[in-house]
């Protein structure tokens, strides 16, 4: 019996605000094939995304179910597309100038919560 395609999420738990909303997602993923990797408590876990520890501290990073990298707002468009409950998500989410506007207003977010954190020295 052959094993379902998983996404894996990788996240920074040293973000309160990312660990509450991966918190969140673990509890309503728990029949999901989605593995979740904290790159705070290892973070070796980068190497396997070609990319330094400041940017996946920034932005969510997703390997998706074909082996591509999705980062950002794209990665929870991953998240959903594979979490049953919040499919309808991923779909409202990829209308075109509605996506485009999500993806800016994540991209402010999370450079505003990447500074908050370093400022109050979340690592």
């Amino acid at each position: 019996m052959s094993q379902e395609p998983r996404i894996r999420v990788y996240y920074n738990s040293a973000c309160p605000v990312c660990d509450a909303g991966i918190a969140a997602q673990k509890k309503r993923a728990t029949y999901c094939g989605i593995e979740f990797e904290d790159v705070h408590l290892d973070n070796a876990k980068v190497t396997e995304l070609n990319t330094d520890l400041a940017a996946v501290r920034e932005r969510l990073h997703v390997i998706d179910t074909e082996g591509n990298l999705r980062v950002g707002f794209e990665a929870f468009i991953a998240i959903w597309e594979n979490s049953p409950s919040e499919q309808w998500k991923a779909r409202v989410s990829k209308v075109a100038g509605l996506r485009w506007l999500l993806n800016q207003v994540y991209k402010v977010f999370a450079r505003c919560l990447y500074l908050w954190n370093r400022a109050l020295k979340h690592w």
